[in-house]
This record gives C-alpha cells, sequence and structure tokens, in this order.
C-alpha cells in the first residue's frame, strides 16, 4: 500500500540522514527510488480514476440537466 510505501521512505531518508556508511546508503538510496516509482504508479492510478469519475458525473450532470 502507498501509506506503507511512504512511511518506509521517511525511515529511509531519517537513516541516510543520520549517516550510515557508503554501501548502506546505497542500497538504501536504491530500495527508496523503487518504492518512490512504485508510490507514483499508484498516484497515476488514482488520478485516472478520479478523472474517469469527474467526467462520468459531469455527463450525467448535462443528462440530467
Amino acid at each position: 500500500m502507498i501509506e506503507q510505501d511512504i512511511k518506509r521512505l521517511e525511515e529511509i531518508s531519517k537513516m541516510i540522514e543520520e549517516g550510515s556508511n557508503l554501501d548502506e546508503c546505497l542500497k538504501l538510496y536504491e530500495e527508496g527510488c523503487k518504492l518512490a516509482k512504485q508510490c507514483l504508479k499508484e498516484l497515476e492510478k488514482a488520478k485516472g480514476k478520479i478523472i474517469m469519475v469527474k467526467k462520468e458525473f459531469s455527463e450525467k450532470e448535462e443528462n440530467d440537466g
């Protein structure tokens, strides 16, 4: 779920800020990039659904009006 991914991104950010070793930071950064990509996909999916609902609602209003 996106909420869990965002929470993990926050954890990763904090861990990197606290100064892990370079190898660990690189691994965390890579994990963070993958999570960010997943979050963007979920947000785009949600955006598509919102657009579809708005379109359906507008069409219904036009037909009812």
